[in-house]
């Protein structure tokens, strides 16, 4: 070993202690080039740089497939608040459009931007590919044809350039919204919000809570459709693969579906509110639409559509049913999704449709800090727990 002094390297029973994990795992980074090894004269075994094991201490572990310490500059939850890039998304919802904020979430800049585009043609593709889905089809479903077949259509998908990914980004986001079914209604001028609402409503429009609930579910940290979407990327999977690896994830009944349970628990509640909630309380069941896993005390964006929405007759029930849980939970945002539902008399699925379109804005900026990344750092070590192999003939 040249170059350094044995005090600046660490043993491998050492690396172990400092990374919190077992000898075996060390050798393992060392296969899989996250470390380098050296050996020194008159010593046994390997010997490892400090400041490599710094370096990796530091990340989390995520190289060693840890994703719960991806260091992110685009979503901060903290004190029962959300911000896009330092800025408060409650005042973004109100005062932005749903294409500044995702210019914000991509490059880091606010100022106006012209609406996404949709081209004639792909969006002609996407509705006949749409076509083929059967009647009992979900709006995420008719999403998610789509985008593969989109995919599929575009030569130039690899090109993984940030500039490239965000055109694409804006270019699909258009086109989804123009190929969703509607009522014979172009819908391509105005807002997203505007474009999207005959495709989820015939009653009157009113697209700025559709453009506010847009940019409130735009991102939400490291969930785990998000998750999915960076392990797509840390592979260099082009974005429309991006964007189906968090279709995917967020089709989990955990995930995406949330805001549809909650809506057919407020349907419930609309006829006999304590009768609805006595059901769920009885069975044991989660109230859908109450509590979070990240907020302790409110949910902010639930507050940003409930003030849009306050005075809608729906809003009675939901103080109701909330009045009688106030000492143990609070309405998270899918509840507010399903009162902008009934409000508005969007389609049953339209809240994990919302979901889905306000994410990709979401995914994209994930995917851009993720393709900036080492490639392939996502590799988790399994425990195996199998029987145990038989001698070596």
């Amino acid at each position: 070993m040249t170059g350094a002094s044995d005090e600046s390297y660490l043993t491998t029973a050492e690396v172990a202690r400092r990374l919190g994990v077992k000898p075996e795992t060390v050798y393992a980074y060392v296969s899989r080039g996250l470390l380098t090894s050296v050996r020194a004269r008159g010593r046994r075994g390997s010997l490892f740089a400090a400041r490599d094991i710094d370096r990796l201490a530091e990340r989390g572990g995520e190289s060693s497939g840890m994703v719960e310490r991806i260091q992110t500059d685009l979503t901060l939850l903290t004190g029962d608040q959300l911000y896009y890039r330092g800025h408060l998304v409650s005042e973004l919802a109100t005062t932005r459009t749903v294409e500044s904020v995702a210019q914000l979430l991509w490059t880091g800049e606010l100022n106006d931007q012209p609406g996404f585009p949709a081209p004639e043609q792909l969006v002609a593709l996407a509705r006949s590919a749409v076509a083929v889905a059967p009647a009992t089809a979900r709006l995420t479903d008719q999403l998610r044809i789509a985008v593969a077949v989109l995919g599929a259509a575009d030569p130039l998908r690899f090109d993984l350039a940030p500039e490239a990914v965000m055109r694409v980004a804006g270019q699909l986001l258009g086109v989804l919204v123009g190929a969703l079914p509607d009522d014979g209604s172009t819908g391509s001028s105005g807002t997203l919000g505007g474009r999207l609402w005959p495709k989820l409503s015939q009653a009157p429009a009113r697209p700025e809570l559709l453009d506010a609930t847009l940019i409130l579910m735009a991102d939400h940290g490291l969930a785990v459709s998000t998750v999915a979407a960076r392990v797509a990327a840390s592979a260099r999977a082009n974005l429309y693969a991006v964007v189906s690896a968090g279709l995917g994830a967020l089709d989990g009944q955990y995930h995406g579906a949330a805001s549809t349970r909650a809506y057919r628990f407020l349907g419930e509640a609309l006829q006999d509110p304590v009768g609805a909630l006595s059901e769920r309380l009885r069975a044991g069941d989660r109230i859908p639409g109450f509590g979070h896993r990240v907020y302790k005390r409110h949910d902010p964006r639930a507050e940003v559509l409930f003030g849009l929405l306050r005075d809608e007759p729906v809003m009675q029930v939901v103080e109701a049913v909330s009045a009688e849980l106030a000492d143990r939970l609070f309405p998270n945002v899918d509840l507010a999704m399903a009162a902008l539902m009934h409000a508005c008399d969007l389609r049953p699925d339209a809240g994990e449709a919302l979901f889905a379109l306000a994410r990709t804005i979401g995914w994209t900026a994930h995917a851009l800090e993720e393709y900036a990344e080492p490639g392939l750092r996502f590799r988790a070590l399994g425990v195996y727990t199998g029987e145990s192999p038989g001698p070596v003939v």
